[in-house]
């Protein structure tokens, strides 16, 4: 099969024509892929922009972590999953052999392995999971929206991290997929949400169909500028879902006396900002990162019940064989959520 992989440490990707995944293990699936989403990870590993420096070990490696699929062979422990039940998969893989792991912490294990990370993930029509990773889905529901749950779990991760409560005022910096999604569980939890993003015309549209309360676009802004044009407005949580260093001042700008800032952006470089205003003000700074499995199965019941509401974040389908096409989108903002179909 033809897969889309990161070869080397530099701009690009690769088709390859690689082995289809072998025999599954006792406790492992195959998986055949129905749809996968191109996430913001993605795009910074396609242009090797900083932060994924760790990818080198795996290289050879295809990507893809946000996926659904329905189960194609079956080793021979994997409860009561069947060939051809339609799952989500946690692209998050435990080692299971240390001491965390061992004591049944899987969410503590310090030696994971992403799926599209550091083992071949979703970009080709067939890939290798851990039977575990599997969380069951009607049959129907729509497979680029049950794709969304990967970026739903780290939403909905940031939002226990800010521990964000009922009638918060709740400012995402930030309009990609997953700033979309902190958004969408935010209100869903009663939060009052604004969202702003930078040239992000596209995509803070598709927020305001969601059901954003307010959006702003900074672009053209001089730096500095966002406290001028939000008015005097503060917020009880900001979450930056930017990855970009100024934001994390900007946004603390922002934020109400012993209010709770959540980095939630990869960030390729050190991050600097106000230490003394930070102690005056008395904010929080927590980072947040991969959800917990409890957090999946949330998200999960989450993207059923609210398929329909989702699937304005979906804005493009492109063929597996587009993905570079795809790729380019992303990078230039074009839309929102860019889902392959192989």
């Amino acid at each position: 099969m033809q897969a889309l992989q990161k070869i080397t440490a530099a701009f690009g990707l690769e088709w390859r024509d690689v082995p289809e995944p072998e025999q599954p293990g006792a406790q492992e699936v195959i998986v055949a892929v129905s749809a996968a989403g191109i996430c913001g990870s993605d795009v910074h590993i396609y242009d090797w922009s900083g932060g994924y420096e760790f990818l080198r070990g795996a290289f050879p490696v295809t990507l893809g972590h946000e996926f659904a699929g329905r189960v194609a062979i079956l080793g021979a422990d994997v409860g009561s999953l069947s060939v051809g039940e339609p799952v989500v998969v946690i692209p998050s893989v435990e080692c299971g052999v240390c001491k965390h792991c061992v004591a049944g912490r899987l969410d503590d294990c310090r030696d994971r392995r992403g799926i599209g990370m550091l083992r071949d993930g979703a970009f080709a029509t067939h890939v290798r999971v851990p039977a575990r990773n599997c969380l069951p889905l009607p049959a129907g529901i729509d497979a680029a929206v049950a794709s969304l749950a990967e970026p739903l779990s780290i939403g909905l991760s940031a939002l226990k991290t800010a521990q964000v409560k009922a009638g918060d005022r709740v400012l995402v910096m930030g309009p990609g997929t997953i700033g979309q999604a902190i958004a969408m569980l935010a209100k869903a939890q009663g939060a009052q949400v604004a969202i702003v993003g930078h040239n992000d015309a596209e995509r803070l549209a598709t927020a305001r169909t969601l059901g954003v309360d307010a959006t702003l676009d900074i672009e053209g802004a001089p730096e500095g500028a966002m406290r001028a044009l939000l008015g005097d407005r503060e917020y009880d949580v900001v979450i930056e879902a930017t990855g970009a260093s100024a934001a994390v001042q900007a946004g603390l700008d922002v934020l109400r006396p012993s209010g709770v800032f959540v980095v939630c952006g990869i960030h390729g470089k050190p991050i600097s900002f106000d230490g003394a205003k930070l102690v005056r003000m008395r904010h929080q700074i927590r980072g947040t990162y991969r959800a917990s499995r409890e957090t999946w199965h949330e998200v999960r019941d989450f993207l059923v019940a609210h398929h329909a509401s989702l699937a304005p974040m979906v804005t493009h389908r492109l063929p597996l064989a587009q993905a570079l096409e795809g790729f380019e989108m992303a990078r230039r903002k074009i839309g929102s959520k860019i889902v392959l179909v192989p």
